[in-house]
């Protein structure tokens, strides 16, 4: 099928989506991709469901990077309609989907999002900055041996508590943003690379490669599972987008960074260091096919408005500006240059 669809007309393709709009290809929408965005998109499948009975939403939690995958392998039923990402598509992942025949992609950006470091509700309130954040858990902090256990050996005014972050997989858009956000900020200290010799390609993988002696745990694509790990565990902290911490206020709270704590005003003027845009990706050329593909996609334009159906879900509503951006892309269904990743 995959073959066969590279270089097919839109008739082709209408065929191998199945161009009746009464047929079970083109009355399901599939979308995979990001655990952040997920309850979100999940929140929209199931309102446009109640609305459109004959229409089935399938969205599927397999982190930003395994989306991508799957989004870019290919055009027709065996493949996403959609694919939620906590990051902007990537060029390598643009290129790779523009050689299997998806050209026309439409980006959407759908709020704004907080990447969150939490604790337990009932550990005392804790305060990090970036750089200690990244003396903490970086394999080689500066290009340096990584020698700390504790806190307390970050810095003498931090807990004398056990290191462990529970955070997401490599594959994962929350990871991708993690690094760019607190890591690579925190790495960047001029004072501390003093009198190294290392090259910028060594010093890339100093900044951004993660520990693996268990004070940084891989904790999977199941954020409710990482509220869990931490709220059971003190001490603990965890990594994770805004709207869980939001959703688990009982049982989580938290960690201010670079003195700022996130809650929905600090993100939504992106005075938090770690706001960050959160999106959706379509495939223009499944609309022809999938009618109600293009109903899904102005309905979630709906949601996302300031008190839509997402600011009850802990989604941060765009600026004005930004949204007027995304309302357009939708009313025109603007398809993405790649120059622009």
């Amino acid at each position: 099928m995959k073959k066969m669809l590279l270089g097919a007309s839109l008739a082709a393709l209408l065929t191998a989506c199945g161009s009746n709009g009464d047929s079970g290809a083109s009355s399901e929408i599939q979308i995979v991709g990001s655990s952040t965005v997920y309850p979100f998109t999940t929140a929209v499948a199931e309102s446009f469901q109640r609305a459109n009975p004959g229409v089935s939403v399938l969205v599927e939690s397999t982190g930003t990077g395994g989306g991508m995958k799957l989004f870019c392998e290919g055009l027709g039923q065996d493949f996403p309609d959609m694919v939620n990402a906590s990051r902007r598509m990537k060029t390598s992942e643009f290129e790779s989907c523009q050689a299997a025949g998806v050209t026309e992609i439409v980006e959407l950006a759908i709020g704004i999002d907080g990447l969150t470091l939490i604790h337990a509700a009932g550990d005392e309130e804790l305060s990090l900055t970036s750089e200690q954040v990244y003396r903490a858990l970086a394999a080689n902090p500066y290009g340096k041996e990584q020698t700390a256990t504790k806190w307390s050996d970050i810095d003498p005014s931090l807990p004398d508590a056990q290191i462990l972050v529970y955070g997401p997989p490599p594959t994962s858009g929350t990871r991708d943003s993690f690094v760019e956000l607190v890591m690579e900020v925190g790495c960047d200290n001029d004072a501390a690379w003093e009198g190294s010799d290392m090259d910028d390609d060594a010093k890339d993988v100093a900044c951004t490669k993660m520990r693996e002696d268990g004070a940084f745990v891989e904790a999977g694509e199941n954020d409710n599972l990482l509220v869990q790990k931490v709220s059971g565990e003190p001490g603990a902290l965890g990594i994770l987008g805004y709207s869980f911490l939001d959703a688990n206020a009982d049982k989580v709270k938290a960690v201010a960074l670079d003195g700022v704590t996130p809650n929905p005003e600090s993100i939504s003027s992106l005075e938090y260091p770690a706001a960050r845009l959160l999106y959706v990706y379509a495939k223009k050329q499944h609309v022809a096919a999938k009618p109600a593909l293009g109903d899904f996609i102005a309905a979630y334009k709906d949601a996302w408005q300031p008190g839509g159906l997402l600011s009850n879900r802990g989604l941060v509503a765009l600026g004005d500006e930004q949204r007027a951006g995304s309302d357009a892309t939708v009313d025109n269904m603007t398809v993405l240059d790649g120059s622009s990743l």
